[in-house]
């Protein structure tokens, strides 16, 4: 097999949230890939601590992605760094439990405002960026990263969360629409992984016997799924969903 074909040596990518969980795996596989990445996170000493870690093509970028003036700082810090952006993931996102009688404004607005305008807003601030790395027979990336959750009702009392990440899969869409040819849009809606956000939870055992393969997702398996969609393997494909979830939404009991 023609292992270029699968390549992002070279390329340089933006996670966000990538201090931790999901996007900490996919800054890693996309490290070990041969890939430049800047990670951002809210907290500054936990970004530069990953960054560390994941030795020197890693590099901290911290900013609050909540708001817009917030995305428009991170923008503009990568524009004083780099000619060109690769490949954006837009992972960084937030979740809130509680009960419907408790689910007020407050949970609607600030997992609204990082999961979903969070996720139009930075990538309308770095399409500058993205253009200039892009062509018609290389396309620029992004990958967003949605949720099982968009795809079926949730077990939990997340509510904003799972109508957020729907919203993620349909924005997905649009932008898709929109910015090509010469930048694909594709998302990855997780299933149950190791993070600080469901590790250690009561329902763990019962969240895992939901899944067809019965086990938590690596991060081969996030890695994995965003270097399709970032390599040459992935140019001809935008708008997709792709369930990374051990088939609990198409096959799984939960």
């Amino acid at each position: 097999m023609n292992e270029a074909l699968f390549s992002v040596a070279g390329k340089t990518a933006l996670v966000t949230g990538g201090s931790r969980g999901i996007g900490r795996m996919i800054a890693a596989g996309l490290v070990e890939a041969g890939a430049t990445v800047y990670i951002t996170s809210r907290k500054a000493e936990a970004c530069q601590a990953t960054a560390d870690e994941l030795g020197p093509s890693c590099r901290a970028l911290p900013g609050d992605l909540s708001t817009e003036a917030g995305c428009a700082a991170v923008a503009s810090q990568l524009t004083g760094l780099e000619s060109h952006l690769d490949l954006l993931v837009n992972n960084a996102g937030a979740n809130w439990f509680a009960p419907m009688a408790e689910h007020g404004d407050q949970a609607w607005d600030k997992v609204l405002a990082v999961n979903l305008k969070g996720v139009f807003h930075l990538t309308r601030f770095l399409l500058p960026l993205l253009e200039a790395a892009a062509s018609e027979e290389d396309p620029a990336r992004v990958v967003v990263i949605g949720s099982v959750e968009g795809l079926k009702p949730s077990h939990y009392e997340t509510y904003a969360y799972g109508a957020s990440k729907a919203g993620v899969h349909h924005l997905t869409r649009q932008l898709a629409r929109e910015l090509a040819p010469r930048i694909t849009v594709n998302a990855i809606a997780p299933g149950p992984f190791p993070t600080d956000m469901i590790s250690g939870d009561a329902f763990e055992e019962e969240l895992l016997a939901s899944t067809a393969l019965h086990r938590w997702g690596r991060q081969d398996d996030a890695a994995g799924a965003v270097i399709f969609f970032a390599s040459r393997a992935g140019s001809f494909v935008t708008g997709a969903v792709l369930a990374v979830d051990g088939g609990q939404a198409s096959v799984g009991s939960y």
